[in-house]
């Protein structure tokens, strides 16, 4: 993971000093203190490590702070004994190349190392689609879209990419992957969600920590809690959803919002997790009564650790200590001592303070030593992050190596990633794929809008819409796959339609991140005009009139709809002659070409339901009334030998199918994915007549 290094111990630990080439094996049998030599346990070195550590030391090591806080001055590093650094989103040394990324990592390495005990720090990031933060990196589809994929083997290739890209700037460490089950196509990160279902989650979330772990980097599960599930109108920091409240049963809790959790703590080893800033309302003991999830001590300290075994280290979110609450006075300083408190007796092991580290470190040591927080607690926190840090040889080898971003090889892995996520969702007449040679005329904002089509999470934390990464547009995708084919694009259509044979009309959703992508939230006043237009569940003005004056003139009109969630558009349908759910590609926009003119077919599945009018969302597999536009699992195929699926799904295009075959359409994808081929065909049969 990092060049071949050990620490070795040449005296007593104040006189420690580090060495770049490794230890001869025959001086191993000399290594002194224990926690130096990588022959021993780790449980070993743990515990020899936490003998000798002050409680400065250990508060260190449960600290996080921002690199902002700390580039320009890797000293407070060492003063501050921090265990960890993070960059937020968009938050990048200047200039944003993986050299400067290497050197900023190993200056604060340099600057941890000069502790007494020279424990390395651990760096993190949000690299939730690729790693986004770095110019010239490989922005892979967003979760929504590889879910649509259902395909394990494909998700653990990406983020083993994405760890592979990490790990060549120096970064060892990923707040990723979102295993949260979205259930409100209005919350601003369903696209960070795989699925509704929470059993697709459990799967594809298993694989994108096991493409991290198995890539050399640490994976973190997140948001652990209701995340996903909160109700619209209920959120925090004047959010409509995010942040929210997910009013809930502990059986349905299980059922529906942990299951992912368990699975990727059980059997696939994952070393970090993250909790929500959303809180959870137990029915059980009344509605009205709910508990943020930082500081709640049955979920994290029961749930997580003590029922699932969880034995890696829990990272708070950024600052979601300072939203507990506080018996202080409320001009006092955030974070409280009671939020601290609150946040460490909950079960959080490390906190992520980007500007308020001194802070929190002054309050965590009056708390410990006035007894309100005992050591025992403290040293299990620790304990918790030595082992992770043992674990991944960051002792062994604390300095990183400059390595290469956005090669060929991964750039291809993007383009399969993006063909394989496409849902085709009409084809009438079977009008896709295109064939070359023949004239289009391409339209919509999100054509040539790399910005657009890589969504939040790129570059900035929410996104920038425009050319801000290098990758191939829809457009330009267009343009390589079918060169014969003659283009006229007009993103407005304000250009001569003429006697084209078919409209492709890209439009969507401008980007966003949590909070500000809520449907109903405030805008994102720092972003472009763009995107500062509200959220809707529908298409913008100006898209609908795009769709409505190319679908109107041309013989033919396809609709590629960018976005990170399902977009209402019933009552445009009937113009348009064949809709694809593109999502947000990422970089590599020519993987939606491929399968628009069949180089690839489309096989795409929705995992989401997609919504038949706005005041149907919430909609999800298992409502009393299932009536989408589109159940989960639709998707027609191109290429393909016709079966009971496709008949199924002919039947229902041509308006044939008998009433509730939404419902049997999904309960046979369910049937498809726990293993019951039979019941699945059966279901399909029905529909098909």
């Amino acid at each position: 993971m990092r060049p071949h290094s050990r620490l070795v111990a040449l005296g007593a630990v104040a006189a420690l000093t580090a060495t770049l080439a490794s230890v001869p094996a025959a001086a191993t049998k000399t290594i002194s203190p224990a926690y130096l030599d990588a022959r021993q346990p780790v449980e070993r070195r743990v515990a020899d490590l936490l003998s000798r550590m002050s409680l400065a030391d250990k508060i260190g090591q449960m600290t996080q702070a921002e690199r902002a806080q700390v580039a320009a001055n890797p000293g407070r590093v060492t003063a501050w004994r921090l265990g960890s650094v993070l960059s937020g989103g968009g938050s990048v040394p200047a200039p944003n190349t993986p050299q400067a990324w290497v050197d900023m990592v190993n200056d604060l390495q340099r600057a941890a190392l000069d502790t007494p005990l020279r424990i390395p720090l651990l760096y993190g990031i949000d690299a939730v689609h690729g790693h986004g933060n770095v110019h010239g990196a490989t922005v892979f589809p967003h979760n929504v879209g590889l879910g649509s994929t259902r395909d394990p083997r494909l998700v653990d290739a990406v983020y083993r990419a994405t760890a592979a890209e990490m790990r060549a700037t120096g970064i060892p460490w990923d707040f990723a992957p979102c295993v949260c089950v979205s259930r409100d196509e209005r919350w601003g990160r369903t696209y960070e969600s795989f699925s509704e279902n929470p059993g697709l989650v459990t799967r594809l979330g298993a694989s994108a920590v096991d493409g991290l772990e198995q890539g050399g980097v640490v994976a973190t599960v997140k948001h652990f809690g209701g995340d996903g599930d909160t109700e619209h109108g209920t959120g925090d920091s004047d959010y409509a959803i995010d942040q929210g409240v997910t009013v809930t049963s502990r059986p349905d809790l299980a059922r529906i919002n942990l299951v992912p959790y368990a699975a990727a703590v059980s059997e696939h080893g994952v070393q970090s997790v993250m909790p929500s800033f959303s809180s959870v309302d137990r029915t059980e003991d009344g509605v009205g009564n709910p508990v943020k999830v930082h500081a709640d001590r049955d979920l994290i300290t029961g749930t997580l650790k003590g029922e699932m075994g969880f034995d890696g280290f829990v990272i708070s979110d950024w600052e979601a200590i300072h939203q507990l609450p506080s018996t202080e006075p409320a001009d006092t300083a955030e974070p409280t001592a009671g939020q601290v408190r609150a946040g460490v007796l909950a079960g959080v092991d490390m906190f992520m303070e980007p500007s308020t580290a001194p802070q929190f470190q002054e309050h965590l040591r009056a708390e410990v030593e006035a007894g309100r927080v005992p050591v025992s607690r403290i040293d299990d926190a620790v304990r918790r992050i030595l082992r992770v840090k043992f674990r991944i040889g960051l002792f062994e080898n604390p300095y990183a190596t400059l390595g290469e971003v956005g090669t060929p090889a991964h750039r291809a892995l993007a383009r399969e990633a993006v063909a394989a996520s496409q849902v085709l969702l009409k084809n009438s007449d079977r009008l896709l794929p295109l064939r070359p040679g023949a004239k289009i005329y391409v339209a919509g904002r999100s054509a040539d809008d790399i910005g657009n089509q890589a969504g939040g999470w790129t570059i900035d934390w929410q996104g920038r819409n425009g050319d801000v990464i290098p990758g191939t547009t829809v457009l330009d995708g267009i343009r390589e796959v079918a060169p014969s084919t003659a283009v006229t694009f007009s993103a407005d259509a304000s250009a001569p339609i003429g006697a084209s044979d078919v409209g492709v009309v890209v439009v969507g959703e401008t980007p966003y991140a949590e909070g500000f992508g809520d449907v109903g939230s405030g805008v994102w006043t720092q972003g472009t005009e763009e995107q500062k237009e509200p959220k809707l569940l529908t298409l913008q003005p100006g898209d609908r009139a795009v769709v409505d004056k190319v679908c109107d003139a041309v013989a033919k009109c396809v609709v590629l709809i960018v976005s990170g969630r399902p977009q209402v558009i019933t009552d445009q349908l009937g113009k348009i002659d064949a809709l694809v759910a593109s999502w947000l590609p990422g970089s590599e926009g020519a993987g939606v070409a491929d399968v628009l003119f069949g180089r690839v077919p489309f096989t795409g599945r929705l995992s989401f339901s997609w919504p038949r009018s706005v005041s149907q969302v919430p909609v999800n597999i298992g409502d009393t009334t299932y009536q989408p536009l589109f159940p989960y699992g639709w998707g027609l195929r191109t290429a393909a030998t016709p079966d009971v699926r496709d008949a199924a799904a002919a039947r229902a295009e041509a308006g044939r199918a008998p009433g509730g075959w939404q419902q049997m359409f999904a309960d046979a994808q369910l049937a498809e994915e726990s293993g019951d081929a039979a019941r699945a065909s059966t279901l399909r049969q029905q529909i098909a007549g």
